[in-house]
């Protein structure tokens, strides 16, 4: 193992001269783990060393851990230290500043060899504590060159300073020129993922050997490709350092020792609050300097701010569109839509604005009862969805309260499947539950409070449109509809044959007549004679098509208007009609019926019309009555 001649050098000027060489290469000046490297070798080469080690104290981990080494013959060193092992040989040393000679068993892989130490305390840098290694064969009496050791270790100390210093320099003008670029990319920019990646590129480009995270406080999912955690509080995910960093707003440490690695936790601090945490991993236990530490902490809140500064103004950003939303909507409304256009346009805004897949409106139009509007969205005709509106609304009548469900699974009450996602907001108007609105998704958690709050606000500004909507269509059916038969009104009946004389082809007309009226009112009383005229428009509404108009024609006389239908069509409704009245009436009555018929084969009018059926009803009257009679000119 031994060389046969080893010959030191007696001055120390030439070290002075390679270290100085290393000093003033431009190259070293800014790359440390090279520098070292050289260093290393070149005092291998100059101490005619068999092997030379370079190690760094770690307050964190108590342990010196192995920075770089050069051996001739490929020998494996240890890669950490504990400071126990190393006192332990080093405890009969008074005077730190004197060579150690280390026996047998400091490094037992290298036991065959001596080991010198020179010990570097550098109490102005504390973070930094190094030795220097140097191995010999046993053959050789190393003791004899202590003086020149001392004066290497004195030019070695002078390199280290110079190192430590240009390093801290150096990486302080690295860290504040990121410092000041990312500061002027945050004040650029109002996009909050923006921020986010700006920060990660930051210390990915100062620091590439570190390791980062976000653990954010708030919704994650649009942040794609950023390295993001959600920030969680019952410690099953996220560290206990982590949840004190974002509760306190201080930075917090972490050692994980079965992973190797020093953790830093620095809150997202803005003005206002805490938006979340960055934390940073530093790998082969390395701890943080004081340097980095104060660079990360700085650019964490200087990131908070901007963040805090973003969700302002995308919170501003989207009051203005709700409140754009709101005015809309109101001003639509109050353009005296129809219910149906009304149901129409907010169902559109729910959709469209909130993402409902299932859009549902009811009201209590007559006290009670919900009645479903038509123009909620398909899946509130099935009848599942009868059983849940029920459900819903008793729910909403007990409290006059909104619902606001993230997932319909975890609630007892309501079940839904295959929707998770619920929103009903009712309508109140003078403290009074006039109806209310349901919103349905599939995903759990879709609808945020946000939202909810913004339905609530949209339904407080559109609960007089509806109801307005609904007693204005009351009371346009009051103007067109008998009060006692609820059939149409003379006057409807009127305005319409006139328009289907402008544009149809044809149509019929029945007069109709309840016999011996006055005689029933005389019997049986008027209240009872009432009852009579309302069974008759039962019958007549039970006989007639959808789109057929019965009207009460004034009296004990009532109308039928069959549009399109031929005369003979019209004859077969009226006799059924005859023949149904004394099967189906209490007491049993009959009528009389005259038929008149219109087409366009010749010139006709409304009041031609009505005059022919009339004159075709006296005819049936003066005939026996109970019977139907048409009209001669339609013979």
């Amino acid at each position: 193992m031994m060389q046969p001649a080893r010959h030191f050098p007696l001055k120390i000027e030439q070290l002075k001269s390679v270290l100085f060489d290393l000093t003033t290469n431009s190259y070293f000046a800014t790359n440390r783990s090279a520098l070292l490297e050289a260093f290393v070798s070149q005092l291998k080469q100059f101490l005619c060393a068999d092997g030379v080690g370079f190690y760094s104290y770690n307050k964190c981990k108590g342990s010196y851990y192995l920075q770089n080494s050069s051996f001739n013959n490929e020998e494996k060193v240890s890669q950490t230290i504990p400071i126990e092992a190393y006192e332990a040989f080093t405890s009969d040393v008074s005077n730190q500043s004197e060579v150690v000679y280390a026996g047998e068993g400091l490094l037992p892989e290298l036991s065959s060899y001596q080991t010198v130490i020179l010990q570097f305390d550098n109490s102005d840098m504390d973070e930094y504590k190094d030795l220097l290694f140097f191995f010999y064969d046993n053959e050789l009496d190393i003791k004899k060159f202590n003086n020149l050791l001392l004066e290497v270790k004195e030019e070695c100390m002078k390199l280290f300073e110079y190192v430590k210093r240009n390093h801290a320099f150096h990486k302080d003008e690295e860290r504040y020129e990121q410092l000041y670029r990312v500061t002027a990319k945050f004040h650029s920019s109002m996009n909050i993922k923006d921020v986010l990646r700006e920060i990660i590129h930051t210390l990915e480009k100062v620091y590439p050997s570190f390791e980062n995270y976000l653990l954010m406080s708030q919704d994650t999912e649009e942040l794609g490709d950023l390295p993001v955690k959600g920030l969680q509080y019952d410690g099953s995910t996220i560290s206990h350092s982590a949840t004190q960093a974002y509760l306190t707003g201080h930075v917090q440490f972490e050692d994980r020792l079965l992973e190797d690695r020093s953790v830093l936790y620095a809150p997202l601090k803005g003005k206002q609050g805490i938006y979340g945490v960055l934390q940073v991993m530093a790998p082969n236990a390395i701890m943080f300097t004081k340097q980095e530490v104060d660079f990360v902490e700085l650019l964490a809140n200087t990131a908070g701010n901007a963040l805090e500064n973003a969700q302002l103004y995308q919170q501003s950003k989207q009051l203005i569109d709700d409140l754009r939303l709101i005015n809309k909507t109101s001003h639509r409304l109050n353009s005296n839509l129809r219910l149906f256009d009304t149901v129409q346009f907010m169902k559109e805004q729910i959709v469209n604005s909130f993402g409902a897949q299932e859009v549902g409106f009811f009201m209590f139009p007559n006290g009670d009862e919900a009645q479903l509007l038509e123009g909620s969205t398909s899946f509130f005709k099935t009848p599942a969805a009868r059983v849940i509106l029920h459900s819903l609304v008793e729910r909403i009548r007990e409290n006059k309260d909104s619902l606001f469900i993230s997932d319909l699974e975890n609630d007892d009450l309501v079940s839904c499947r295959p929707y998770r996602s619920l929103l009903v907001v009712p309508m109140v108007q003078s403290g009074e539950l006039k109806g209310g609105i349901i919103a349905f998704h599939k995903h759990p958690y879709f609808f945020t409070f946000e939202k909810f709050k913004l339905l609530e606000s949209l339904v407080h500004h559109s609960t007089l449109a509806f109801v307005n909507s609904m007693l204005r269509e009351k009371l346009e059916e009051m103007v067109i509809t008998d009060y006692l038969t609820k059939l149409y009104s003379r006057n409807f009946l009127d305005d319409y044959i006139q328009k289907a004389m402008d544009t149809d082809h044809q149509g019929t007309f029945l007069l109709i007549d309840i016999d011996n009226f006055k005689l029933i009112n005389d019997t049986f009383g008027h209240q009872v004679g009432d009852e009579i005229i309302i069974q008759v428009a039962e019958l007549i509404r039970s006989n007639i098509r959808k789109d057929d108009i019965a009207s009460r024609w004034g009296g004990e006389e009532l109308a039928v208007y069959l549009p399109l239908l031929s005369l003979e069509e019209g004859i077969d409704v009226a006799k059924r009609l005859v023949k149904s009245v004394p099967e189906d009436t209490e007491p049993k009555i009959t009528i009389s019926c005259g038929v008149a018929y219109w087409s366009r084969k010749r010139k006709d009018s409304v009041k031609s019309l009505f005059n022919r059926a009339d004159e075709a009803l006296y005819e049936a009257k003066r005939t026996g009555k109970n019977k139907v009679i048409i009209h001669k000119t339609n013979l």
